[in-house]
């Protein structure tokens, strides 16, 4: 009975954080300086022409009538629609989304290859050598811009070793795999199409090792400190004075409780990749939502920005829920209530 209220309670807090922040962001886009009716019609456009426009987007209502208008459409499933291209917002949310999706899991999944066995290194030789490189390593990939570091390994590995492509998400000249998912990597092993897979992997390695260095250096520096805290612990101790394997303590009972940090950090990393995705995407032309946040901004396109903005935070707000019912999962101690 607590897990399922805990759930309810959950769920229905989200609500109020959606009407904030869609609260917000139509506020701001409102205010910005700039006229997107204009922007949109085109520098030939009539005054009569743009008033129609005006119009059939709604925004010659007050700004309160205009913002119940769209919460009321939101409700029913619709995002609104582009001034700039006229496509759905919701249908442009699914065609980037799975580049999003694909980057922010490939970028985890480096993040937690990489930053665990960094952490248990450095936990392990305290204050020696492996710690100094690990200290060393998360320190300059948190203080390191990744655009900036984008964009030299864009000039050596691609323009002077000609390693890997410069941007993009697959090669323009061969054929996408069949979509299935959305997801290239998925769709090209589903097909079983080796070669395409390895074009996607080489179009999102840059990219996604770039996303990866804030988890790699947050998850080393998080899971030492708690590893080495575990390891002071009487349990520990019990079981090394039980003549147990160093292997089988550090595994079965040091690295098991202090995870549950890890974890509930990586909820939010994932959160913080799908919102901030946006430089990675812009230095490397991949065609996700942060890309495509990016040329709505430029064009004061508040539709779009809105979608996005609902999108993401729904995503994060779900992502802390699952993260905070995981740790019943992995700690049988946690209670909901």
């Amino acid at each position: 009975m607590g897990l399922r209220y805990y759930l309810i309670r959950r769920l229905l807090l989200i609500i109020p954080v959606l009407i904030g922040l869609s609260i917000i962001t139509f506020v701001i886009s409102h205010i910005v300086p700039g006229d997107p009716v204009r922007l949109a019609a085109g520098p030939q456009a009539t005054a009569e022409q743009i008033r129609k426009l005006e119009e059939e987007f709604g925004l010659d209502k007050p700004l309160h009538i205009q913002y119940l208008n769209y919460m009321r459409n939101v409700l029913r499933g619709n995002l609104g629609q582009s001034m700039m291209n006229r496509h759905p917002v919701a249908m442009d949310l699914k065609r980037y989304f799975p580049a999003t999706f694909e980057l922010v899991v490939v970028s985890t999944i480096l993040g937690v290859l990489i930053g665990v066995p960094m952490a248990m290194a450095a936990a392990i030789f305290r204050d020696k050598w492996p710690d100094q490189i690990s200290r060393m390593t998360s320190l300059s990939s948190i203080s390191m811009p990744v655009f900036w570091l984008g964009m030299i390994l864009q000039l050596i590995l691609c323009m002077k070793l000609h390693l890997l492509p410069i941007s993009g998400r697959f090669d323009p000249r061969t054929p996408l795999p069949p979509n299935v998912t959305g997801l290239l990597l998925v769709d090209s092993l589903l097909a079983g199409d080796l070669h395409k897979f390895g074009i996607a992997l080489k179009h999102i390695a840059l990219p996604a090792f770039c996303q990866s260095l804030i988890g790699i250096a947050v998850i080393t520096r998080v899971l030492r400190a708690d590893i080495l805290e575990v390891m002071q612990r009487d349990f520990v101790i019990m079981a090394r004075a039980s003549g147990l394997p160093e292997r089988v303590i550090l595994f079965k009972y040091v690295l098991k409780n202090a995870l549950i940090a890890t974890v509930a950090m990586l909820g939010h990393l994932i959160g913080w990749e799908l919102s901030g995705s946006v430089m990675i995407e812009t230095v490397f032309d991949w065609p996700g939502i942060g890309l495509y946040a990016v040329r709505s901004a430029m064009t004061l396109d508040f539709q779009p920005i809105m979608g996005i903005t609902l999108f993401v935070g729904l995503l994060f707000t779900t992502l802390n829920l699952l993260v905070d019912i995981s740790y019943g999962v992995i700690d049988p101690r946690i209670r909901y209530g």
